[in-house]
């Protein structure tokens, strides 16, 4: 199982950014991909943004043009600038990913992550 360990979220007002990061204990250019996701209070966890080893990358329509999700494969770290934050962005802010063989990656996957980090809160205040 590898292990995921997010940092750098914290409190900041409206229009502020933060810059999370998610160190790996397995070399994150051979996942299948990477991503984070989300959980404000009281609501179901919500997707953020991808990136597969193909470098495809996705976001959700809600954070589009204010988050960039980008990775330092030397430092097995996975990353999500956020930028004109928004009350709304509050939430637990949880990196995740998948590993596997290339075959798998590539011919099996279904696209779901199988290893989650704990998570690290983003707070917005208006």
């Amino acid at each position: 199982q590898v292990q995921l360990a997010e940092s750098g979220g914290g409190s900041v007002q409206t229009g502020g950014s933060l810059k999370l990061s998610c160190e790996a204990s397995n070399k994150i250019d051979s996942s299948c991909g990477m991503g984070w996701y989300r959980q404000a209070p009281g609501k179901e966890r919500e997707f953020v943004s991808r990136i597969s080893s193909d470098g495809t990358i996705r976001y959700a329509d809600s954070v589009k043009g204010r988050f960039t999700i980008s990775q330092d494969n030397a430092e097995n770290t996975l990353f999500l600038q956020m930028n004109s934050l928004k009350p709304e962005d509050t939430g637990l802010y949880y990196c995740a990913g998948e590993w596997g063989s290339e075959d798998y990656c590539s011919e099996t996957w279904n696209g779901l992550f199988g290893s989650w980090g704990q998570g690290t809160q983003v707070t917005v205040s208006s």
